[in-house]
């Protein structure tokens, strides 16, 4: 998948914002950005997330969701980002595959997913396609 020591992840200026519950997933998760050269600001909950949005939507050029939280689904937390700041792109991320989340409504059509466990090759190679597009 691309080696991580990629010239093209050494000058890496955004800043992502990471959503996720489970707090090994998020330390995981954060120390895997971080080594690709991202700023993280991290959330715990959608309502967190909000919060921390609103402080830096002007910093923040991704957003990475769990798509199961405790009360309730990200996407509508998303929704509400996108009325803040229409640019603002995401990716979410589950343990269920995309098929099942797209079937139970969780996740729509045309939204960047990725099944957790990740690798760190494939995290790097789905936020740089994400920013680019």
């Amino acid at each position: 998948m691309g080696n991580i020591e990629d010239p093209r992840h050494r000058w890496v200026t955004e800043t992502i914002l990471l959503v996720e519950d489970d707090s090994s997933a998020r330390k995981v998760t954060k120390l895997m950005l971080e080594k690709l050269g991202y700023r993280v600001i991290e959330a715990v909950n959608g309502e967190e997330a909000l919060k921390k949005f609103r402080a830096n939507k002007d910093r923040i050029q991704l957003v990475i969701l769990d798509v199961i939280m405790p009360h309730g689904s990200s996407k509508p937390v998303y929704d509400k980002m996108l009325v803040i700041r229409p640019d603002v792109k995401a990716i979410f991320i589950s343990g269920y595959t995309e098929e099942i989340l797209k079937e139970t409504g969780m996740i729509e059509e045309g939204l960047h997913f990725l099944t957790k466990p990740f690798l760190l090759a494939e995290l790097a190679s789905k936020v740089r396609e994400v920013i680019a597009a």
